[in-house]
Protein backbone atom coordinates (compact mmCIF):
# COMPACT_ATOMS: atom_id res chain seq x y z
CA UNK A 1 0.00 0.00 0.00
CA UNK A 2 1.36 3.48 -0.86
CA UNK A 3 2.26 4.99 2.37
CA UNK A 4 1.50 8.79 4.08
CA UNK A 5 3.13 10.72 5.66
CA UNK A 6 2.20 11.79 9.53
CA UNK A 7 2.47 15.02 8.75
CA UNK A 8 -0.57 14.95 5.45
CA UNK A 9 -2.69 12.96 7.67
CA UNK A 10 -2.35 15.78 10.75
CA UNK A 11 -2.94 18.31 8.13
CA UNK A 12 -6.36 16.71 6.55
CA UNK A 13 -7.80 15.14 9.74
CA UNK A 14 -9.79 18.43 10.69
CA UNK A 15 -11.40 18.28 7.27
CA UNK A 16 -11.95 14.93 7.66
CA UNK A 17 -14.00 14.84 10.98
CA UNK A 18 -15.97 17.83 9.98
CA UNK A 19 -16.66 15.69 6.43
CA UNK A 20 -17.76 12.61 8.23
CA UNK A 21 -21.45 12.54 6.86
CA UNK A 22 -23.26 12.94 10.12
CA UNK A 23 -26.19 10.71 9.00
CA UNK A 24 -23.88 7.73 8.86
CA UNK A 25 -22.41 8.56 12.29
CA UNK A 26 -25.73 9.02 13.61
CA UNK A 27 -26.66 4.98 12.03
CA UNK A 28 -23.77 3.48 13.72
CA UNK A 29 -24.11 5.23 17.42
CA UNK A 30 -28.35 4.03 16.92
CA UNK A 31 -26.73 0.72 15.61
CA UNK A 32 -24.97 -0.05 19.02
CA UNK A 33 -26.79 2.08 20.90
CA UNK A 34 -27.94 -0.89 23.71
CA UNK A 35 -24.91 -3.03 23.81
CA UNK A 36 -22.72 -2.64 27.00
CA UNK A 37 -19.59 -3.13 24.43
CA UNK A 38 -18.59 -3.22 21.25
CA UNK A 39 -15.09 -5.01 19.44
CA UNK A 40 -14.16 -2.66 16.87
CA UNK A 41 -11.09 -3.64 14.03
CA UNK A 42 -9.78 -0.10 12.08
CA UNK A 43 -8.42 -1.19 8.82
CA UNK A 44 -5.44 0.88 7.74
CA UNK A 45 -5.82 3.05 10.92
CA UNK A 46 -2.85 5.38 10.00
CA UNK A 47 -2.83 7.72 13.27
CA UNK A 48 -6.15 6.91 14.40
CA UNK A 49 -8.91 9.68 13.32
CA UNK A 50 -11.22 6.79 12.57
CA UNK A 51 -10.50 6.24 16.59
CA UNK A 52 -10.79 9.74 17.54
CA UNK A 53 -14.05 10.24 15.41
CA UNK A 54 -16.02 6.98 16.36
CA UNK A 55 -14.95 6.47 19.80
CA UNK A 56 -17.46 9.23 21.21
CA UNK A 57 -20.56 7.68 19.65
CA UNK A 58 -19.74 4.09 20.52
CA UNK A 59 -20.88 2.16 23.80
CA UNK A 60 -18.47 2.98 26.62
CA UNK A 61 -16.70 -0.40 26.99
CA UNK A 62 -15.05 -0.41 23.85
CA UNK A 63 -11.87 -2.72 22.42
CA UNK A 64 -10.22 -1.04 19.12
CA UNK A 65 -7.79 -3.51 17.10
CA UNK A 66 -5.76 -0.73 15.02
CA UNK A 67 -4.13 -2.12 11.84
CA UNK A 68 -1.78 -0.49 9.93
CA UNK A 69 1.60 -1.28 7.71
CA UNK A 70 3.26 1.82 9.32
CA UNK A 71 4.51 1.22 12.36
CA UNK A 72 5.47 4.51 13.11
CA UNK A 73 1.78 5.77 11.96
CA UNK A 74 0.63 2.89 14.01
CA UNK A 75 2.26 4.17 17.52
CA UNK A 76 0.70 7.49 17.04
CA UNK A 77 -2.65 5.69 16.85
CA UNK A 78 -1.99 3.79 19.47
CA UNK A 79 -1.18 6.81 21.56
CA UNK A 80 -4.19 8.47 21.06
CA UNK A 81 -5.98 9.45 25.05
CA UNK A 82 -9.28 7.58 25.58
CA UNK A 83 -10.90 6.76 28.48
CA UNK A 84 -10.19 4.18 30.83
CA UNK A 85 -12.52 1.61 29.36
CA UNK A 86 -11.39 1.63 26.03
CA UNK A 87 -8.77 -0.66 25.18
CA UNK A 88 -6.73 -0.08 22.22
CA UNK A 89 -4.26 -3.02 20.60
CA UNK A 90 -2.07 -2.03 17.94
CA UNK A 91 -1.18 -4.45 14.76
CA UNK A 92 1.15 -4.46 12.13
CA UNK A 93 -0.12 -5.75 8.91
CA UNK A 94 0.33 -5.39 5.56
CA UNK A 95 -2.96 -5.89 4.76
CA UNK A 96 -2.71 -6.14 0.41
CA UNK A 97 -1.47 -9.93 1.95
CA UNK A 98 -3.03 -10.25 5.01
CA UNK A 99 -6.84 -9.23 5.08
CA UNK A 100 -8.14 -12.67 6.05
CA UNK A 101 -6.09 -12.88 9.19
CA UNK A 102 -6.94 -9.75 10.26
CA UNK A 103 -10.51 -9.91 9.88
CA UNK A 104 -10.59 -13.70 11.63
CA UNK A 105 -10.41 -12.39 15.32
CA UNK A 106 -13.82 -11.98 17.01
CA UNK A 107 -15.72 -7.84 16.77
CA UNK A 108 -18.65 -6.07 16.18
CA UNK A 109 -17.55 -4.01 13.99
CA UNK A 110 -15.25 -3.45 10.98
CA UNK A 111 -14.23 0.42 10.16
CA UNK A 112 -12.30 2.02 7.48
CA UNK A 113 -11.46 5.78 6.74
CA UNK A 114 -9.87 6.66 3.36
CA UNK A 115 -8.95 3.36 2.23
CA UNK A 116 -11.57 2.14 -0.34
CA UNK A 117 -10.68 4.04 -3.26
CA UNK A 118 -7.05 3.02 -2.88
CA UNK A 119 -7.82 -0.79 -3.64
CA UNK A 120 -8.98 -2.96 -6.41
CA UNK A 121 -11.61 -4.70 -7.25
CA UNK A 122 -10.36 -7.37 -6.36
CA UNK A 123 -9.14 -6.92 -3.24
CA UNK A 124 -12.86 -4.89 -2.50
CA UNK A 125 -14.13 -8.36 -3.28
CA UNK A 126 -12.08 -10.03 -0.49
CA UNK A 127 -13.07 -7.74 2.24
CA UNK A 128 -16.55 -8.13 1.16
CA UNK A 129 -16.70 -11.32 1.35
CA UNK A 130 -15.18 -11.61 4.89
CA UNK A 131 -17.49 -9.12 6.61
CA UNK A 132 -20.30 -10.31 4.66
CA UNK A 133 -19.78 -14.24 5.73
CA UNK A 134 -19.87 -13.34 9.13
CA UNK A 135 -22.61 -10.89 9.34
CA UNK A 136 -20.48 -8.07 10.82
CA UNK A 137 -21.29 -4.31 9.91
CA UNK A 138 -19.07 -2.16 7.60
CA UNK A 139 -17.89 1.54 8.64
CA UNK A 140 -16.28 2.96 6.02
CA UNK A 141 -15.78 6.89 5.58
CA UNK A 142 -14.05 9.28 3.45
CA UNK A 143 -13.93 7.49 -0.17
CA UNK A 144 -12.78 9.86 -2.82
CA UNK A 145 -15.95 10.17 -5.37
CA UNK A 146 -13.71 11.93 -8.13
CA UNK A 147 -15.89 15.49 -7.69
CA UNK A 148 -13.70 18.40 -7.26
CA UNK A 149 -14.82 22.16 -7.18
CA UNK A 150 -12.94 25.26 -7.33
CA UNK A 151 -14.10 28.80 -6.69
CA UNK A 152 -12.69 30.62 -8.67
CA UNK A 153 -12.66 28.25 -11.76
CA UNK A 154 -10.36 28.36 -14.46
CA UNK A 155 -9.69 27.20 -17.59
CA UNK A 156 -7.72 23.96 -16.56
CA UNK A 157 -9.51 22.61 -13.80
CA UNK A 158 -11.47 19.76 -15.55
CA UNK A 159 -8.12 18.70 -17.36
CA UNK A 160 -6.34 18.08 -14.47
CA UNK A 161 -8.76 16.62 -12.32
CA UNK A 162 -9.70 14.45 -15.46
CA UNK A 163 -5.78 13.67 -14.93
CA UNK A 164 -5.78 13.17 -11.25
CA UNK A 165 -9.09 10.58 -11.59
CA UNK A 166 -6.92 8.63 -13.94
CA UNK A 167 -4.14 8.31 -11.80
CA UNK A 168 -6.44 7.57 -8.80
CA UNK A 169 -6.83 4.45 -10.42
CA UNK A 170 -3.33 3.27 -10.97
CA UNK A 171 -1.76 0.99 -8.29
CA UNK A 172 -1.78 1.82 -4.61
CA UNK A 173 -0.21 -0.99 -3.58
CA UNK A 174 -3.61 -3.29 -4.05
CA UNK A 175 -3.29 -3.62 -8.02
CA UNK A 176 -5.12 -1.02 -10.02
CA UNK A 177 -7.55 1.04 -7.87
CA UNK A 178 -10.85 1.43 -7.88
CA UNK A 179 -10.35 5.26 -7.90
CA UNK A 180 -13.70 7.37 -7.70
CA UNK A 181 -15.74 4.24 -8.02
CA UNK A 182 -15.09 2.52 -5.04
CA UNK A 183 -17.72 3.52 -3.20
CA UNK A 184 -20.46 3.19 -5.03
CA UNK A 185 -18.69 -0.69 -6.23
CA UNK A 186 -19.04 -1.35 -2.70
CA UNK A 187 -22.60 -0.44 -1.75
CA UNK A 188 -23.80 -2.71 -4.82
CA UNK A 189 -21.71 -5.45 -3.43
CA UNK A 190 -23.10 -4.88 0.18
CA UNK A 191 -26.89 -4.27 -1.04
CA UNK A 192 -26.15 -7.56 -3.35
CA UNK A 193 -25.34 -9.64 -0.36
CA UNK A 194 -28.07 -8.48 1.92
CA UNK A 195 -26.99 -5.85 3.44
CA UNK A 196 -28.89 -2.58 4.28
CA UNK A 197 -26.86 0.85 3.57
CA UNK A 198 -27.11 3.90 5.02
CA UNK A 199 -25.00 6.34 2.90
CA UNK A 200 -24.13 10.35 3.21
CA UNK A 201 -21.87 12.76 1.11
CA UNK A 202 -18.77 13.52 3.17
CA UNK A 203 -17.30 16.27 1.46
CA UNK A 204 -14.02 18.36 1.94
CA UNK A 205 -15.36 22.06 2.45
CA UNK A 206 -11.76 24.32 2.30
CA UNK A 207 -12.58 28.34 2.53
CA UNK A 208 -9.92 30.81 1.68
CA UNK A 209 -8.59 30.26 5.26
CA UNK A 210 -7.08 26.85 4.39
CA UNK A 211 -4.11 27.49 2.25
CA UNK A 212 -2.32 24.96 3.92
CA UNK A 213 -4.50 22.53 2.93
CA UNK A 214 -5.20 23.42 -0.69
CA UNK A 215 -1.81 24.29 -1.68
CA UNK A 216 -1.01 20.80 -0.42
CA UNK A 217 -4.34 19.37 -2.43
CA UNK A 218 -2.83 21.55 -5.77
CA UNK A 219 0.40 20.47 -5.15
CA UNK A 220 0.09 16.70 -4.95
CA UNK A 221 -2.67 16.86 -8.22
CA UNK A 222 -0.03 18.78 -10.41
CA UNK A 223 1.98 16.18 -9.69
CA UNK A 224 -0.22 13.72 -10.57
CA UNK A 225 -1.54 15.07 -13.14
CA UNK A 226 2.40 15.57 -14.48
CA UNK A 227 2.19 11.37 -13.87
CA UNK A 228 -0.08 10.35 -16.09
CA UNK A 229 0.87 12.58 -18.93
CA UNK A 230 -2.08 13.75 -21.01
CA UNK A 231 -1.41 17.16 -20.14
CA UNK A 232 1.72 19.29 -21.51
CA UNK A 233 4.33 20.27 -18.15
CA UNK A 234 3.90 23.91 -19.71
CA UNK A 235 -0.16 23.30 -19.01
CA UNK A 236 0.10 22.35 -15.65
CA UNK A 237 2.56 24.64 -14.54
CA UNK A 238 0.30 27.58 -15.81
CA UNK A 239 -2.64 25.94 -13.87
CA UNK A 240 -0.31 25.47 -10.51
CA UNK A 241 1.22 28.88 -10.56
CA UNK A 242 -2.75 30.32 -11.16
CA UNK A 243 -4.37 27.92 -8.31
CA UNK A 244 -1.48 28.97 -5.90
CA UNK A 245 -1.52 32.94 -6.80
CA UNK A 246 -5.62 32.80 -5.90
CA UNK A 247 -4.64 30.71 -2.62
CA UNK A 248 -2.37 33.32 -1.79
CA UNK A 249 -4.53 36.23 -2.33
CA UNK A 250 -7.54 34.69 -0.51
CA UNK A 251 -9.44 33.88 -3.30
CA UNK A 252 -9.91 30.13 -3.32
CA UNK A 253 -12.09 27.92 -2.03
CA UNK A 254 -12.47 24.48 -2.76
CA UNK A 255 -14.46 21.33 -2.51
CA UNK A 256 -13.49 18.08 -2.72
CA UNK A 257 -16.57 14.96 -3.19
CA UNK A 258 -16.04 11.91 -0.49
CA UNK A 259 -18.72 9.20 0.37
CA UNK A 260 -19.72 7.60 3.66
CA UNK A 261 -21.59 4.57 4.36
CA UNK A 262 -22.14 1.80 6.85
CA UNK A 263 -23.38 -1.62 5.67
CA UNK A 264 -25.19 -3.81 8.31
CA UNK A 265 -26.87 -7.15 7.92
CA UNK A 266 -30.92 -6.73 6.84
CA UNK A 267 -31.86 -9.63 9.27
CA UNK A 268 -30.01 -7.97 12.20
CA UNK A 269 -32.26 -4.19 11.70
Amino acid sequence: MSGFSADWLALREPFDLRARSPAVLDAVASFFEHQPSVRVIDLACGTGSTLRALSPRLPPRQSWTLVDKDPNLLARAASTPTSQDVAVTAVARDLSDDLEPALREAVDLVATSALLDLVSDTWLHRVVTAVTARAIPFYAALSYDGRVAFTPPDPSDAAVVGAVNTHQRTDKGFGAALGPAAADVALTRFAALGYTVVQGAADWQMEPEDRDMQNALVDGWARAACDIGTLSGQDITGWLARRRAAIAAGQSSLLVGHLDFFAVPSATR
